[in-house]
This record gives structure tokens, C-alpha cells and sequence, in this order.
């Protein structure tokens, strides 16, 4: 019986290509806008550290820490 060479790449090279060309069109889209990204800054007299947030508290409620 002859064997039957078969030109499909493994699963997992698959992935791996998939997710490096997704992480390649992300860096691509960025870099080809023409708008330049501009860093939050944090509000005077306040520290960049942590924060309770609206959001921060809702959670500590509903795990009742």
C-alpha cells in the first residue's frame, strides 16, 4: 500500500501561527493608524497606585470581603 503524503500542518503549528499573525495584524493596525497613543494620567496630588472604584466596591459586596 503506498502511503499518502499529506500536506496539512499539525494542529498545534496551526494555532501558533494563527496566534502570532492575530498578535502581527494587532501590532500592524496600531502602527499604520497615524494617531499616536496617549498615556492616562493620573489626577494631581493622587497616587497611581491602588484605587476602590465604584466597580472595586460592587465586587468586595458581592464576595462579601
Amino acid at each position: 500500500m503506498a502511503k499518502s503524503e499529506s500536506k496539512s500542518i499539525p494542529r498545534r503549528d496551526f494555532l501558533k501561527a494563527a496566534g502570532a499573525t492575530g498578535a502581527a495584524a494587532g501590532v500592524a493596525a496600531v502602527a499604520l493608524s497615524g494617531t499616536q497613543a496617549k498615556a492616562a494620567t493620573p489626577e494631581t496630588g493622587k497616587s497611581a497606585g491602588y484605587r476602590e472604584t465604584d466597580h472595586v466596591k460592587k465586587y468586595y459586596e458581592l464576595s462579601r470581603f
